[in-house]
């Protein structure tokens, strides 16, 4: 599948945008698609697109039902709600995770549910971890019911095995699992792991359809038929019922068809970037698994800002800040001879900062910061 079925759109440049992989455009393609779509009300689940989207998606992550949804946060926020049901109860999670930073508090909110965060020492929180700060007072704590994970976690992969490990805790403890697998679609690709295999872990999953899988819209549910049948309840009471969405069901379909199978190249690209900008000084502060490169600039002199005003001019887009630090995002659209350009106007401010003068600073002088301040101050908080 090419990035775009034209190279302008409403006549105005394209603007390769890597400030997120939220951020692919629809193509003509998708529109052609979409016209042939059913009409249906899946409020009353009358549309067979959306039914055949639906179990489609259930059937690769092993499960008995899906419920398509707007957004990974209503997704998220309904699987977590129908594992909850009587407070005092408790959710925990890694520290970083979007369920907790980037969901204006649902989980309090829908699931009268406190947060347990977990602050992992590496990548990913473990079983170990996990289950150090499981809540088992039932005199004055607030019970741990449900433990979400989230994979993958800033472009970063947990291995399968040691969500099996967390699962057997959880299992062991009589706690339900829940996964917010918005870029579940980028581990599976770089692993060659089937979605089904991850899908066993848990009770409910959250799998976006527009991160990564570049759909215009949209995000699924997946468990239970019980579950999902609840879920789909609570979607209607918290306005997310939707009615002729067919054709946006049509173009997601498209998407896991088509782009899906190309994430692994988007991989390649990005951890080509990667691996250009650490020769130049910059410094990479987490892993580049998938998508994502997290970088921090103050070894080479720049701010953000002078590398995104650069770029500008190449059609490429990042965020830009007065710091240092920043996230690169990487998707289908984003075409080598983009990353090519990415790399030659970064080398050429780093040679113009080695010409003015500049001097790096000793490594040990250099503030790193932690994983948990890396994923907060390297792009803005509405981001996802």
């Amino acid at each position: 599948m090419s990035p775009l079925s034209t190279d302008r759109i409403n006549d105005a440049p394209f603007i390769y945008d890597m400030t997120s992989d939220t951020a692919t455009i629809p193509t003509d393609e998708m529109f052609d698609i979409m016209k042939a779509a059913t009409r249906g009300d899946d409020v009353y689940q009358t549309d067979n697109d959306v039914k055949e989207l639906e179990n489609y998606v259930a059937q690769l992550l092993g499960h008995e039902a899906a419920l398509f949804c707007t957004s990974g946060t209503l997704s998220n926020q309904l699987g977590l709600r129908c594992l909850l049901f009587q407070p005092p109860h408790s959710v925990l999670c890694d520290s970083r995770s979007h369920v907790f930073n980037y969901e204006c508090g649902g989980i309090a909110y829908h699931s009268q549910a406190n947060v347990v965060p977990v602050f992992a020492k590496g990548n990913y929180m473990t079983a170990q971890e996990v289950e150090g700060r499981i809540n088992k007072d039932t005199l004055c704590g607030a019970i741990t019911k449900v433990i979400s994970l989230e994979n993958t976690l800033n472009g970063t992969i947990m291995p399968i095995d040691e969500i099996k490990k967390i699962h057997d805790v959880a299992r062991a403890n009589n706690i339900k699992m829940h996964m917010d697998g918005a870029r579940l679609w980028n581990a599976s690709e770089e692993t060659k792991t089937p979605l089904h295999e991850y899908g066993q872990y848990f009770d409910t999953i959250s799998i976006c359809l527009s991160k990564g899988v570049g759909a215009p819209v949209g995000s699924m549910l997946v468990g239970s038929k019980e579950l999902i049948t609840r879920a789909r309840h609570i979607r209607k009471l918290m306005g997310g019922g939707w009615r002729q969405v067919g054709m946006l069901a049509v173009a997601a379909r498209h998407c896991i068809n088509n782009v899906v199978p190309t994430l692994r190249d988007t991989h390649v690209l990005a951890k080509k970037l990667a691996h250009h900008l650490e020769s130049l000084g910059v410094q990479i502060l987490l892993p580049v698994d998938t998508n994502m490169i997290f970088i921090d600039t103050s070894r080479t002199g720049l701010v953000i800002s002078d590398l995104s005003e650069a770029l500008k001019r190449k059609n490429i887009k990042i965020f830009s800040s007065p710091g240092t630090t920043a996230r690169i995002v990487l998707h289908y659209q984003i075409t080598p001879e983009a990353i090519e350009d990415f790399m030659q106007v970064a080398s050429d401010l780093v040679h113009a900062k080695q010409k003015s003068g500049f001097v790096p600073p000793p490594l040990e002088n250099t503030a790193v910061d932690t994983l948990q301040q890396t994923a907060e101050s390297a792009y803005p908080s509405t981001t996802v």
